[in-house]
């Protein structure tokens, strides 16, 4: 199905710009909280403290928020989390300008991450019960190039906000600006929307489904290992200005990858298209390590990005297979699985680039996708032809 088609759905226009909206914060929060807590508390370690519990706060309240929605629907989880995230935001900033203690900045970083709106997970469900099958992986790739979008556009907003006022200030403006458009998101949805006598079905029913998670997991290790590498690569080569660009290189990729991902249909069962989607990965990072002009490595990073989205979206793909009962629930433990996937090449990439130099976490990244790929390819002799 063309994208033509789904503008053409009615609603969908109107969700999109306003789930663009709703999402500027997933990129914003943990930066500006680390600014905010590091004002307050004078300590980096202590910000980053505040913003890893952010983190653990969005991969626990994921599955539960998608476990309400397949049982009560999206809006009056949609209408919560926002309200929660917003208030918890600005009692963060109230707090570190009273000048607080710095462990109930962490815990109220904690409650604004467990109530991170859920937009992504409920534009799949919404779209793929709106749009036939044949259309879900245009569906799914235009969830994740709006998310992109908003992932890029987000932090370019909050520098802006913070040469003209401050990081308190500039928190605070994107956090209401994100409830807002989270708000009208929710009512933009149908009525009872996402909500299924089916959701109460088990999401682990079949095992497969624990097979993507891992694989999953391994593909946020790849995220994680180039959030470390590349302002740590920046860093070496004397330009750590030079980490946005390369940053915006990925995201650029990403939303291009979505764009040309979803637009035309695919022949090859799903499983296969997630293993090689991965091996291709692997095999586009692993040469950065012996790259060393920044204008090639931006380009490399462009082609990563190109695979990753679209790797994304497949796994997506899955779960409308594997866990049809219970869907909302299912995405939340993709999104879950991600951030800690995320976690653990984040660690994986620092312990390597202190073993083996800047260029390690690189190799770090590639060895991750190369084994998701791998462990994909297990799906192959026990899945059946996937939707397309």
């Amino acid at each position: 199905m063309p994208y033509s088609e789904i503008r053409g759905v009615p609603g969908v226009p109107a969700q999109a710009v306003l789930g663009f909206l709703a999402q500027l914060t997933q990129q914003v929060a943990p930066v500006g909280i680390v600014l905010v807590a590091q004002r307050a508390s004078g300590s980096l370690a202590l910000a980053g403290a505040a913003a890893a519990a952010f983190s653990v706060g969005a991969g626990m309240g994921r599955p539960v928020q998608g476990r309400l929605m397949d049982r009560r629907g999206s809006r009056p989880v949609l209408a919560a989390t926002a309200l929660i995230h917003v208030a918890a935001l600005l009692a963060l900033v109230g707090w570190a300008q009273a000048g607080g203690a710095w462990w109930a900045m962490a815990v109220l970083s904690w409650v604004a991450g467990i109530g991170l709106p859920p937009i992504s997970l409920s534009m799949r469900i919404e779209w793929g019960r709106r749009i036939g099958a044949e259309g879900h992986t245009a569906a799914y790739s235009l969830v994740y190039l709006v998310q992109e979008l908003a992932m890029l556009v987000g932090p370019l907003a909050f520098g802006l906000l913070i040469a003209v006022a401050s990081s308190s200030l500039a928190l605070g403006l994107v956090a209401v600006a994100a409830g807002a458009g989270t708000l009208a998101f929710s009512l933009a949805l149908r009525a009872g929307a996402t909500a299924s006598s089916r959701g109460r079905g088990r999401v682990f029913t079949d095992r497969r489904m624990l097979v993507l998670l891992a694989v999953v997991l391994l593909l946020g290790g790849v995220i994680g290992a180039l959030q470390v590498g590349l302002p740590a690569l920046a860093a070496a080569r004397g330009a750590p200005a030079a980490t946005g660009l390369l940053v915006a290189a990925l995201s650029l990729g990403g939303i291009a990858g979505a764009a040309a991902y979803g637009a035309r249909s695919w022949g090859f069962r799903v499983q296969a298209r997630l293993a090689g989607l991965l091996l291709v990965l692997g095999l586009v990072l692993a040469p950065l390590v012996l790259v060393g002009a920044l204008p090639l490595f931006w380009a490399v990073l462009f082609a990563g990005g190109l695979v990753l989205n679209p790797a994304l979206t497949t796994a997506s793909l899955l779960v409308d297979e594997y866990a049809p009962a219970a869907q909302a629930e299912a995405f939340g433990w993709i999104s879950t699985s991600i951030g800690m996937g995320g976690a653990a090449g984040s660690a994986a990439a620092g312990v390597a680039g202190d073993l083996f130099g800047h260029s390690a976490p690189f190799l770090a990244a590639a060895a991750f996708a190369l084994g998701g790929s791998a462990l994909a390819s297990t799906l192959l002799r026990t899945g059946r032809p996937g939707t397309v």
